[in-house]
C-alpha cells in the first residue's frame, strides 16, 4: 500500500509504469520463447548448421578473392549459401511458431495498458515530432501540445529497444549468417 501511493506521488510514475510493464513483458516473452524455441534440440542443430555454414561461406569467400575464382569454386559457394539460406528459412519458420504466443501475450498487455492510460499523456518528448511520428506519439490524446506522449508510443519504443536488447544479453539473438526473416533480399546473382 505505502509503495503505490509512494509511485503514484512521483512525477514519472506513469513513464516508469509504462517502461516496468514493458521489461516485465519483454522478459515474459523471452521466457515463452525460450520454452517453445530455444531449448529445443531442433533449434540447437539448426542454429549451428547456420554457423558453420556462415564461417565456411566467409572462408571460401575469402580464399576466392585471393586467388582467381575457378568455376567449381562458385558452385561450391552457390551451394554453401543455397544451404545457409534454406536454414536460414527453417530457422524463422521454427521461431514463428512461438510469435502467435508472444504476439496473443503483447495483444493482451497492450489491451490493459490502452485501458489504464485511455487519453492521458504518460511522458513530454524533448522536441516536436514531425507529422507521422506526431500521429503516433499523440494517438489517443487530448489536447495540442505536440510534446505530449501517448502510452501506446511509448510502450513501442520501450519493447522494441527492450526486447532486442534482453535478447542480445540472453545470447537469443539470430545466427551471424542468418537471413532478416521469411522474406530475404533476393540474389543479385540470379537476375
Amino acid at each position: 500500500m505505502a509503495t503505490s501511493s509512494f509511485l503514484s506521488s512521483l512525477k514519472y510514475s506513469d513513464s516508469l509504469t509504462v517502461v516496468g510493464i514493458s521489461i516485465c513483458t519483454a522478459i515474459i516473452c523471452e521466457a515463452i520463447s525460450w520454452v517453445l524455441i530455444y531449448r529445443t534440440n531442433s533449434y540447437k542443430s539448426l542454429r549451428s548448421s547456420i554457423d558453420k555454414a556462415a564461417k565456411k561461406l566467409e572462408t571460401m569467400k575469402t580464399e576466392s578473392t585471393a586467388k582467381i575464382t575457378k568455376k567449381s569454386k562458385t558452385k561450391k559457394i552457390d551451394r554453401v549459401e543455397t544451404s545457409l539460406k534454406e536454414s536460414s528459412r527453417d530457422l524463422s519458420l521454427f521461431k514463428f511458431k512461438s510469435g502467435a504466443v508472444v504476439a496473443l501475450v503483447l495483444f493482451v498487455v497492450f489491451g490493459l495498458l490502452n485501458s489504464l492510460f485511455e487519453g492521458k499523456a504518460v511522458a513530454k518528448l524533448p522536441f516536436k515530432p514531425f507529422g507521422l511520428v506526431m500521429k503516433m506519439s499523440h494517438r489517443g490524446l487530448q489536447g495540442d501540445d505536440p510534446t505530449d506522449c501517448s502510452m501506446a508510443f511509448l510502450y513501442f519504443l520501450c519493447s522494441i529497444s527492450i526486447r532486442t536488447n534482453l535478447q542480445k544479453f540472453l545470447g537469443f539473438s539470430p545466427p551471424r549468417g542468418a537471413s532478416s526473416g521469411l522474406f530475404p533480399m533476393p540474389d543479385p546473382k540470379t537476375n
